[in-house]
């Protein structure tokens, strides 16, 4: 199981980013999938979940502001990040999920496989 997350970098408050993850070694339309973040000293959370249905999840931080997205032909998971904030920067992290909770309450438990973290900067 490989999951390879890419497109961070440096951008303005106000701005926006769209991460990508690939994932390989699993039945891609069977499985949830969720981006987490770690900004630097704290904890890593829960940003956003997708089912392989089409349901969406959404950390409150961030809602209304990211969407998660997912293309089942390429097997790749996108988080689309507009109005982005000082308090977004982080790196951030995919994870294949192992429950799709229809909340936005999820914990690092809920993930059984990470891939790398890519980093976010938002500049003020």
């Amino acid at each position: 199981v490989q999951l390879q997350a890419f497109g961070g970098g440096l951008v303005q408050a106000g701005g926006s980013l769209r991460l990508s993850c690939a994932a390989s070694g699993r039945t891609f339309r069977s499985y949830f999938m969720g981006w987490f973040r770690q900004a630097p000293g704290k904890e890593r959370e829960f940003v956003a979940a997708i089912s392989w249905s089409g349901g969406r999840d959404y950390a409150d931080s961030v809602k209304g502001r990211f969407t998660i997205s997912s293309d089942n032909s390429k097997n790749t998971v996108y988080l689309q990040m507009n109005s982005l904030k000082p308090e977004d920067t982080a790196l951030y992290y995919c994870a294949y999920l192992r429950i799709y909770r229809g909340s936005g309450y999820y914990t690092e438990a809920d993930a059984d496989y990470w891939g790398q973290g890519t980093l976010v900067t938002v500049s003020s």
